[in-house]
């Protein structure tokens, strides 16, 4: 339910040397200067299999082509293969039991998202966030692979018991901007949802109660209870008693002056990883706290349409927390993700790191979602 901040320590494998040891009974004595010749030979066959084999292996990774001009595969401390013998390393697993409970998903289409802008935000802050959301639905002219539209592919495989899919289209459908910060600086868990009542009288927001998600976003300078400290963002259902009506809602904030290196990693690192993690990467907008901010916004979007009322998908018996689609795959961005390491993602001439493709030439850096056809973490930009 929550996109909580989490940190992992990297442990580093070191090289593991291949030794001939004579058995135990012999009486052979082999030094350098009296190897026999079929080592020797043993020997330079295997460094030219090696070689051949690194060639053959630098080949191949210059076939891995998606439509990426002017950039390069990256992956920030790649985690060696022998990790696993699955392909699916990154998160893949039989004992994840994510369910279904018998609830709704946001299927109608389209789904309707009403932005509230808490606090003061510049005009390109609040594009790039919109175009982010954009990006999610088909479109006539669609972005290069990968793109933001494939990765809610997987989103909308889920379904309801009528088989109803969630949907592949959400709209912006009105906004609000709150630049007063009307119920102060501080917001509670349920004082965000006061927020959402003055929302819907001020707008006038209308009460979609089948489509609708109500959106709050606030500023930098604004804190939330449990913010950095336990959680990057939040959804849940509104109260009768607070807004009048039950309604699906998610808060999210910008974290670029509060604690970046908790809710906009990779883009920041705590400093106690320094010289022990990878280093910080550099944002595809040039906005640490934004892009750090699309990211969890991505991670609520996905789980707020298949578990909107807290009763639909998700994986544990506690429905106050529930481990989600997102929850599942949090940290992973790539092909070889897990264990600390975020996967393998694409960078950009500049030296921007990105892994999605969005409308307008926007790029971005999304984490994966738990697939339910491969039962593991799947992303458009999978290289297996």
């Amino acid at each position: 339910m929550c996109l909580c901040p989490h940190f992992c320590i990297c442990s580093y494998l070191q090289p593991i040397s291949l030794l001939f040891i004579p058995p135990s009974n012999s009486t052979t004595t082999v030094t350098d200067q009296e190897m026999p010749l079929h080592h020797f030979i043993f020997s330079f066959l295997a460094l030219a299999f090696c070689a051949t084999s690194s060639v053959a292996a630098a080949a191949a990774s210059k076939e891995q082509t998606l439509n990426t001009q002017d950039a390069e595969f990256f992956n920030p401390k790649l985690p060696p293969r022998t990790l696993s013998s699955s392909k699916r390393f990154e998160g893949s697993s039989n004992l994840v039991d994510l369910r279904y409970h018998m609830g709704p998903v946001l299927s109608s289409s389209p789904i309707n998202i009403y932005l509230i802008w808490y606090g003061r935000w510049s005009l390109s802050q609040k594009l790039l966030i919109k175009d982010f959301i954009t990006s999610i639905s088909p479109s006539a002219t669609p972005s290069p692979s990968p793109s933001v539209s494939e990765w809610w592919k997987t989103v909308s495989l889920y379904t309801d018991q009528t088989g109803a899919n969630v949907s592949r289209t959400l709209v912006v459908a009105k906004e609000h901007s709150d630049t007063r910060y009307s119920h102060g600086y501080h917001l509670t868990r349920l004082s965000v949802q006061q927020v959402i009542a003055t929302a819907v009288k001020a707008a006038p927001f209308p009460v979609d109660h089948r489509n609708g998600i109500y959106l709050i976003l606030t500023s930098h300078d604004v804190t939330v209870q449990d913010f950095c400290r336990a959680v990057c963002g939040f959804h849940y259902f509104t109260f009768p008693s607070m807004v009048g009506y039950t309604m699906p809602y998610a808060w999210i904030g910008n974290s670029g002056k509060q604690c970046p290196e908790v809710c906009a990693y990779p883009f920041a690192v705590p400093g106690y990883m320094g010289g022990g993690g990878p280093g910080a990467l550099l944002p595809p907008n040039g906005d640490v706290g934004l892009d750090g901010m699309i990211s969890v916004i991505a991670h609520e979007l996905a789980e707020l349409t298949t578990n909107p009322l807290v009763n639909a998908w998700y994986a544990g018996e506690d429905p106050t927390a529930p481990t989600e689609i997102g929850d599942l795959c949090e940290g992973l961005y790539g092909t070889g993700g897990g264990g600390g390491y975020i996967g393998q993602v694409i960078r950009d001439r500049k030296g921007r790191t990105y892994n999605m493709n969005g409308n307008k030439g926007r790029k971005f850096l999304v984490q994966w979602i738990w697939s339910p056809a491969l039962k593991a973490c799947a992303g458009p930009n999978a290289l297996d």
